[in-house]
């Protein structure tokens, strides 16, 4: 199949699980384009983009955000305008598309596809905003293809407070197939007004084969090790499980807390640590590739991820670093919030506690750094549970399937989904 995937940025690191897919597809022999609005962080480019030679196949759309490059991007595109001008012009009809059409932004993204291949088996956007952008370039007959928009969070939270329930109306009754990641996503876009027979759950997965199971035990300096690998963003909830830690720290504990991840956050969460008198025991490690990664989990009793909803009303999905942690074997304290408890069984592979509860947060930790004999029994929990939900060669497989089963509705390509795979 011909599948194009719409992003917002790529490469980037944060967003692994869309590269897992994008790989996973190729190694199906599948033929796989990126269209991305703009390039990520190019210094920190994780190794499967290079092996894939994924940048010889991703193509930038977006409307540059400097005043000079745009203009720059104008001379560059006008042998593009002749291809055809009509359709140039309607993308900037403000009356029809408001917004998009005003700020030139649809202009640019259509002057930029017009010498790309239209015809795909599959459109796939990720982000519930880019299924919007790509229904829009199905209107002008720009691309064609059957639609699947996968959400991941924020667009089915922040994004819903900030532009209203209605906002996609037009891609729940145009769009071929909505894939939330988790079951709270799956409901909270029936409750928007999707169709039930458009929704269909298909979460995101790791490489179970590169984060091998560690038995976790009591070490032996007697110093326990707490991991949060996470973007420095108020979501993450960081500057909660600093205060937690603070709290195990100053009744005696031996405990080492190390924090790996940047973000806009990090110099006041760096405060807070110099605040509490604790920059001996509690570290911002910033930003790490994939294999130190790794390797930290790797000498980790413990995973901490004190996820929040945002005062703006950002939302996780659920995040790929505690399925890594958890298959790796590690016992994970985190929070009721969006999709963790589908992820993670409480009492069983972990603890979960409600947002913003730091003494709960350290009533769990202290439990587990009092009882290291139950760090194994909770490892090898999370690690069958995430193998046999969360494997993203499984997911991987399934996802082909669903898009045979839009793409061949009536023919005896079409294969059978379980009826798990509707849950």
């Amino acid at each position: 199949m011909k599948i194009a995937f719409f992003v917002n940025q790529f490469p980037t690191l944060s967003e692994t699980f869309i590269l897992n897919q994008i790989t996973g597809l190729i190694d199906r022999g599948h033929e796989v384009y990126i269209y991305a609005d703009r390039p990520g962080d190019m210094s920190k480019i994780h190794p499967e983009v290079e092996k894939y030679h994924l940048l010889a196949h991703t193509h930038y759309i977006g409307k540059p955000n400097n005043r000079i490059l745009r203009l720059m991007k104008i001379f560059k595109l006008l042998p593009n305008f002749w291809r055809n001008p009509i359709l140039l012009l309607h993308s900037i009809n403000f009356l029809k598309y408001g917004k998009r059409a005003a700020s030139l932004t649809l202009f640019y993204t259509v002057a930029q596809l017009l010498n790309k291949p239209r015809i795909y088996d599959i459109i796939h956007c990720h982000f519930g905003t880019n299924g919007l952008k790509a229904i829009l370039l199905k209107e002008l007959n720009l691309i064609q293809g059957k639609l699947v928009t996968t959400f991941h969070g924020y667009d089915v939270s922040q994004y819903i407070k900030k532009y209203g329930t209605n906002v996609y109306a037009n891609l729940f009754a145009t769009g071929d197939l909505c894939c939330p990641i988790s079951m709270q996503m799956k409901f909270n876009l029936a409750e928007l007004g999707c169709n039930e027979n458009k929704l269909i759950i298909h979460r995101m997965g790791i490489d179970c084969g590169k984060f091998l199971f560690n038995l976790r035990q009591q070490p032996q300096d007697g110093i326990v090790r707490i991991i949060t690998i996470a973007r420095l963003v108020e979501k993450k909830g960081v500057e909660y499980g600093i205060r937690a830690v603070a709290n195990l720290l100053k009744s005696g504990m031996k405990i080492e807390y190390n924090i790996v991840g940047d973000g806009f956050l990090q110099e006041k969460l760096q405060q807070l640590i110099q605040e509490l008198d604790l920059i001996d025991s509690i570290r911002l490690l910033g930003w790490k590739q994939q294999q130190e990664v790794v390797d930290i989990l790797n000498s980790s009793h413990i995973l901490l991820a004190p996820s929040i909803t945002s005062q703006e009303g950002d939302q996780e999905g659920i995040p790929i670093v505690l399925m890594e942690a958890i298959a790796m074997g590690l016992p994970v304290v985190s929070t009721y919030h969006s999709g963790i408890p589908e992820l993670i069984e409480n009492g069983k592979s972990g603890f979960l506690v409600p947002e913003r509860d730091v003494n709960a947060l350290t009533d769990k930790l202290r439990y587990l750094v009092e009882h290291p004999e139950s760090w194994a029994s909770m490892g090898l929990a999370g690690r069958v549970f995430v193998e046999e939900n969360y494997d993203i060669n499984k997911l991987n497989d399934r996802l082909v399937e669903i898009y045979k089963n839009i793409s061949y509705p009536d023919t005896e390509e079409k294969t059978a989904l379980t009826a798990s795979a509707y849950i």
